[in-house]
């Protein structure tokens, strides 16, 4: 009986349960759990002998299965999946045939119809079971171990059976099916039910997986069958959009199938009305979905990717999303736009409506740079990028983009910034003007543009010309050339028949002139004159087309050369915008500017090198990643040099090199040498560029003088990374670099004496170090010619002399044993010298050969001076770190030691080298040269040399490093030539010897320290970044006590020399990472610069708060200072005004207490002062109109004369006044740049 009631699909499993009308099939009863195994035995007995038909008789224990699912065991469940798929399977093959039968009768096809209906209800109950069991265990995420969860249940076999059964539901919907419902409509919810498996598989998280595209493929089969032979096209419209909402993974997916769909399957329809449906969306509610945002726009944006075209043609329903609230769906519709433009929209074939929607596009694109979100301008820079990089713009746009890009360097968000980098690499690496047109120099391109601006005038005639006929053009200019022919020949009039002839004469010449000109006649200097108009007119046509022709290829030169020269123009603005953000706070930003200096280098931009060299100091970064990008950057443009040969590569190499070298600063090589020495050891630079910079170096290859310095220099820096380069050629530099001829080149012996000081290696070695340091006999060649050459130079004027007596000593000490007896010898010799020169001069004098005093050269005892302090500072810093150490290392190796013998033999020559200072430095030597020190420094009137006087006060401090005693007892002349000495010089050398005593003898100095303060305000410049560098170096290592004078530096912040403002803006920075210390200084800060003897200009104050304010980031350190401030406020009864200007209620309170503690409570200025500042409860919006409220009871207040503002106060307060109505809506962080200001206009 149930077998002949008519099965219809339920909405629910429940709805199997009711009677839902006569002739409808009903479960009669749901077996219990313990009976479905012997059931299903049953069922698949009743299959061998019925096939698919016998569902007709078992369908409650099936359905009971299913009812039980959760309870039953992973064998039944898999049992029945098996056996479904097989009845299915089974049921899928007879039907082709039982469809073809035209004999079948009613009762059969209704049979048929039933069992099909029955069986796949249960094979898709089982599928959305195992799946809802699925997701639930998560057995397709992979575990914290790294392998997947795959435990013996249910899931292994549905994962392997899964692919299979769609396939075969595939296989069954391709079947017509429609004869199985007679002549009636097929039911639409048996269509739904075979696809609605699809959408449950497809909601599993995991199944964008590559390792269920077979999966995948095979949904999207069976949902095209669905698609093309159901009509299921509305419902999955109406599914893709809900699931596209509430699963984010899906997007992918679905946007790979419809892609499948309309290309394969010719299903495009579907794109548009998939677009459509989500473009009717209402933004506003999506801007509160997330989710579905999420899910909308990465489908929009997939789909785009793979059938443009399609997208295209459906572009218009998206468009109004780019007015909506979500950057998400913004971000996505120029994702397709961008895609369009990028496959489609691209080339020079295109038609005029495809121009025409390519620029509009373009133009959207461009609007939306300057879009309010961040993260969209960001996406829009990218876009730009790839258009770019796939040549899809055209050259009319490059100029608006680019002027874009570089107006987004200066964006605030730094996602922004880098973007826009990248963009303008893209325009470097893809720009239609060649790298010639780059590399041509401003003047040159400005000529162009002049030469265009000339052509343009010549174009225009020219076109006249073609337009109208020379006559009629000739009748026109026959007035203006009448007057001016008789205004110049004016002076000449020697009658009227003269003139008269003069005039037929120039007519004649013009007119001929302009009919050549104009085609009419061959030329000027033609025998045939024209004859008459109908020649002219025949012999014009071919000349004129000629110069149409002409005329177009000369307007469009002309544009192309404006082109390029504004290219490069905005070019040329990027790279000293992109220079400075190398040293932003954001790693990802400096990689980024320093990838486009690269990129830039490689196309041969000149000023390239100035950023090349700018990133150098970026080497000695904390961020691993900024220093492994300059690294790589040098590596790609100085270590892969082309040439043919190895030879020929290492050529290149040694030739870029040296010319980053040419007049470089001290702190270039020093950058240049770390990133030299890291490829160095890392065996990145060949041998063939050793051998090359030898043969350099002792001229075997012909080169210059600062080939041969270059040479050297590079050694020096390879040495710092292999030792043994220099080691095992010591005596080719010894021989060659310090010969005779040395006094010809002071300064290739100065590199020489570096590079051998690479041997040396780290002054304090390691911890646990204890091998004896590298030291070379006394009686080495070395130091034999270093004496020699020392001594030999210094009686000869040379300007080089002095540089290079200091790296001699200097490596005297670093590497010789007895290194003070050698430098004693030096000065020795050199004093002897001195000495004979003045005996010689004395002589000179009593034979009456000169009249004048006995004296010495002037040159003479600056060398004489420059030499006892060098060595002076070299024996300090012998004793303090190369003694140190010794003593150090010998006492560990005591330790060690157990023999008693040992001990006392090592300890008596710690003993004897300890006695040598005091020895040394006793009144056998330095104390000869302090007097003369002295009489310099005390008498700059008699020894006014700028260069002796500089030399004497480095000398003296130098001298001051030695004794504590000699230190206190000079400081004070020391100070005293730092503040009054006329020469820069001077100033600049006692700050830095100041500086140098103030760490080894800090509590001598410290009374001094405002002196040091004071050289912050020196008019040098020089000066002043001296004092900036010795004060930032001071203050961060903690040797100086930051007081209020601290405000001398934050006066620096408005320098107008930006290399001393980057001096004070780093010092800042610095300074913000030691906990509190600019929040504790800010009150000190405002108050001195508030002073009116300070000197600071109301606009430059502000500069310097807002700066200073930037690092105070904590909302509680903000209250606390606006109390501080407050507390200063006292002298001033109108200063709580400043309440207005905070947005946070609890700041309110504060400020109304202060305000209250200042006025008299019964006030008029209270009660309108409360009136205003505590009104009802309003809306946001009104926050205009309690700024004009707060103005009206300002002018109120000041017309009162009880209000107790004095007539001096009424100014700043009007200004405060204005600023308070202007800056109420701004954020609580802004009221303390103005309350700084307040404290300036009190001081005022």
């Amino acid at each position: 009986m149930a077998a002949a009631r008519e099965f219809y699909l339920p909405l629910s499993p429940a709805d199997l349960l009711r009677d839902c009308g006569p002739g409808r099939y009903v479960v009669q009863e749901v077996l219990p759990a313990r009976e479905l195994p012997p059931a299903l035995t049953a069922f698949r007995t009743a299959f061998r002998a019925q096939g698919a038909l016998a569902v007709l008789q078992h369908f409650d224990p099936l359905y009971s299965l299913l009812h039980h699912f959760q309870a039953v065991g992973t064998d039944v469940k898999e049992d029945a999946l098996e056996l479904m798929m097989r009845v299915v399977s089974h049921h899928s093959n007879e039907l082709p045939a039982i469809l073809g039968d035209s004999g079948l009768s009613r009762a059969d096809r209704t049979a048929h119809l039933n069992a099909l209906k029955m069986n796949c209800y249960l094979l898709t109950g089982l599928v959305d079971a195992f799946e809802m069991e699925t997701c639930k265990s998560g057995l397709l995420e992979v575990g914290p171990g790294g392998k997947k969860n795959r435990t013996k249940t249910s899931g292994s076999l549905w994962e392997e059976e899964r692919e299979p059964l769609l396939r075969l539901l595939t296989q069954l919907l391709q079947l017509d099916l429609h004869k199985l419902w007679g002549g009636s409509v097929m039911e639409e919810e048996f269509v739904s039910l075979m696809t609605g498996s699809c959408y449950r598989i497809l909601e599993n998280s995991s199944i964008g997986l590559q390792k269920y595209r077979a999966t995948r493929e095979a949904v999207t089969h069976l949902l095209a069958t669905a698609l093309v032979h159901y009509d299921h096209m509305f419902s999955a419209t109406l599914k893709i959009t809900q699931m596209l909402q509430h699963f984010e993974h899906v997007a992918p997916v679905f946007a790979r199938a419809v892609s499948l769909w309309a290309t394969e399957y010719g299903l495009k329809s579907l794109v548009g009305e998939l677009l459509r449906e989500i473009g009717q969306k209402c933004p506003q509610d999506l801007t509160r979905d997330a989710s579905g945002i999420k899910g909308y726009a990465a489908f929009i944006t997939e789909l785009a990717e793979q059938i443009p075209a399609l997208v295209l043609s459906n572009m218009s329903v998206l468009l109004r999303h780019l007015d909506g609230e979500s950057y998400v769906m913004r971000n996505a519709v120029l994702v397709a736009m961008a895609e369009v433009l990028v496959q489609v929209l691209n080339g020079d074939q295109l038609e005029e409506a495809a121009r025409g929607t390519r620029d509009q596009f373009l133009n959207m694109l461009q609007a939306h740079v300057c879009d309010i979100n961040g993260f969209v301008r960001s996406r829009v820079l990218q876009l730009f990028t790839r258009i770019v990089q796939c040549k899809a713009l055209p050259l009319t746009q490059f100029q608006s983009v680019v002027s874009l890009a570089v107006g987004r360097l200066r964006d605030k968000s730094v996602v922004v910034a880098k973007n826009a980098i990248q963009l303008l690499a893209a325009f470097l690496s893809n720009n239609p003007f060649s790298s010639k047109v780059i590399l041509t120099s401003t003047m040159a391109m400005l000529d162009v543009c002049l030469q265009a601006e000339y052509l343009q005038p010549a174009i225009g005639r020219a076109a006249a010309f073609l337009l109208i006929t020379p006559e009629e053009e000739w009748e026109a200019m026959l007035p203006e050339v009448r007057a001016a022919t008789q205004e110049l020949f004016q002076p000449q009039q020697e009658g009227e028949e003269e003139m008269l002839e003069v005039e037929e004469t120039v007519e004649i010449l013009l007119t001929n002139k302009c009919l050549c000109c104009a085609g009419s006649c061959p030329g000027e200097n033609s025998e045939d004159p024209p004859h008459g108009n109908s020649s002219c007119k025949t012999k014009e046509v071919v000349p004129e087309e000629q110069s149409q022709t002409e005329l177009v290829k000369q307007e469009m030169l002309v544009q192309y050369l404006q082109d390029a020269y504004n290219f490069s123009v905005k070019i040329t603005e990027a790279l000293s915008l992109i220079s400075k953000m190398m040293y932003e706070n954001c790693v990802s930003v400096v990689q980024e500017a320093i990838e486009f200096f690269v990129t830039v280098s490689q196309f041969g931009v000149p000023q390239a090198l100035v950023g090349i060299r700018r990133m150098l100091p970026l080497v000695w970064s904390r961020e691993p990643g900024i220093k492994e990008a300059v690294l790589n950057a040098y590596r790609r443009l100085y270590l892969s040099p082309s040439g043919d040969s190895e030879r020929a590569r290492a050529q290149g190499l040694v030739h870029s090199l040296s010319l980053i070298m040419v007049d470089a600063s001290l702190g270039t090589i020093q950058c240049l040498e770390e990133i030299i020495s890291e490829f160095v050891q890392k065996d990145e630079i060949k041998p063939a560029v050793i051998q090359l910079l030898w043969e350099r170096f002792t001229e075997k290859s012909q080169c210059s003088s600062l080939d041969r310095r270059a040479a050297v220099m590079l050694l020096g820096m390879m040495a710092r990374g292999k030792p043994e380069i220099i080691g095992s050629n010591l005596d080719v530099l010894v021989t060659v670099g310090l010969s005779e001829k040395v006094c010809e080149d002071y300064r290739l012996a100065q590199e020489v004496c570096n590079a051998i000081a690479k041997l040396a290696g780290k002054p304090k070695p390691a911890l646990g170090n204890n091998n004896t340091p590298f030291r070379l006999p006394q009686n080495h060649m070395l130091f034999d010619c270093l004496s020699k050459t020392v001594s030999k130079g210094f009686d000869q004027p040379s300007g080089h002399w002095i540089p290079f007596m200091e790296s001699a000593v200097m490596l005297i000490y670093q590497l010789a044993e007895g290194a003070e007896e050698i430098c004693a010898h030096i000065l020795q010799v050199c004093s002897q010298q001195a000495l004979e020169k003045l005996q010689e001069s004395d002589k000179n004098r009593t034979e009456g050969v000169s009249g004048d005093a006995s004296s010495l050269p002037t040159f003479l005892l600056t060398h004489l001076v420059s030499l006892v302090g060098q060595v002076a500072l070299q024996q300090v810093a012998h004793l303090e770190v190369s003694v140190s150490a010794e003593l150090q290392r010998r006492r560990i190796l005591r330790e060690e030691e157990k023999t008693k013998n040992e001990s006392t033999r090592m300890h008596q020559q710690c003993s004897h080298t300890c006695c040598l200072y005091p020895c040394f430095l006793g009144k056998h030597l330095f104390s000869a040269f302090v007097p003369l020190v002295l009489k310099i420094c005390n008498n700059p009137g008699l020894y006014s040399d700028s260069a002796l006087s500089a030399a004497a006060a480095l000398t003296l401090g130098k001298l001051c490093m030695i004794s504590s005693e000699f230190c206190d007892s000079h400081l004070r002349l020391l100070f005293t030539m730092m503040e009054k000495s006329t020469l820069p010089g001077v100033r600049s050398n006692l700050i830095i010897a100041a500086g140098d005593l103030a760490i080894r003898f800090p509590n001598l100095v410290e009374p001094w320290t405002s002196h040091l303060y004071a050289r912050l305000r020196d008019p040098c410049p020089s000066v002043r970044q001296t004092a900036g560098l010795v004060m930032t170096h001071l203050i961060l290592k903690d040797m100086v006590k930051v007081k209020g004078q601290v405000s001398e530096m934050a006066a620096l912040l408005i320098d107008p020399e930006e290399a001393i403002m980057g001096v004070a803006q780093n010092f800042f920075s610095e300074l913000s990472n030691k906990g509190n210390a600019i929040y504790n200084l800010l009150p000190d800060i405002i108050s001195r610069l508030s002073d009116p003897d300070c000197g600071v200009e109301e606009e430059s104050f502000h500069i310097i708060m807002r700066h200073l304010f930037s690092y105070i980031t904590k909302d509680k350190q903000t209250e606390s200072l606006v109390e501080k401030l407050c507390q200063r406020f006292r002298t001033a009864r109108w200063v709580a005004i400043l309440i207005f200007l905070t947005s946070k209620s609890a700041s309110w309170e504060l400020f109304w207490g202060y305000f209250c503690c200042f006025f008299p409570p019964a006030s008029q200025t209270v009660t309108s002062l409360t009136q205003v500042c505590f009104p009802p409860p309003r809306p946001k919006k009104d926050s205009r109109n309690l700024s004009a409220s707060l103005s009206c009871t300002f002018s109120d207040i000041f017309i009162l004369p009880s209000t107790g503002f004095g007539a001096s106060c009424l100014p700043p307060f009007l200004w405060f006044s204005f600023s308070i109505v202007v800056a109420l809506p701004l954020r609580f962080k802004l009221c303390l740049l103005i309350l700084a200001t307040c404290t300036q206009c009190l001081s005022v």
